[in-house]
């Protein structure tokens, strides 16, 4: 082992727990916004199972898990769906709930929590934008 793989901080994903732990962030965090009257419609067509391995794949990738997400854009995907800041906003809180329920420390929580801030105008309508 070299002195750099022993002093390298661990990644998020690591320290969480890896893969199962972020494949079971990612179910329980589904069954709660599939059972959320203003946010189940927006998965009433979806493969739920191919949704659940994107959000995993993009889930490790915030975390510092290896990047293997080759799914489409955030905008592609959700500019279509029009979707209110209000409603961005509802999932993001089912993840922080999701998270805090499974144990995941606060600076991890904060660091998701910025990511989320960083794309929501990636998520948002564009005619759904606060201020716009």
């Amino acid at each position: 082992m070299t002195v750099t793989e022993e002093t390298a901080p661990a990644s998020h994903y690591d320290r969480i727990g890896g893969a199962s732990a972020v494949k079971a962030a990612v179910d329980l965090f589904y069954d709660k916004v599939l059972v959320d009257p203003e946010l189940a419609g927006y998965f009433s067509n979806v493969d739920m199972v191919g949704q659940r391995r994107h959000l995993t794949l993009m889930l490790t990738t915030v975390l510092g898990g290896p990047d293997e997400y080759t799914g489409r854009g955030l905008a592609e995907a959700h500019q279509p769906l029009n979707i209110p800041v209000e409603h961005y906003a509802m999932v993001g809180g089912h993840l922080v709930v999701t998270l805090t329920e499974l144990g995941v420390p606060a600076e991890i929580l904060a660091d998701v929590q910025t990511v989320l801030g960083q794309v929501q105008d990636q998520v948002v309508s564009r005619g759904n934008r606060s201020g716009v």
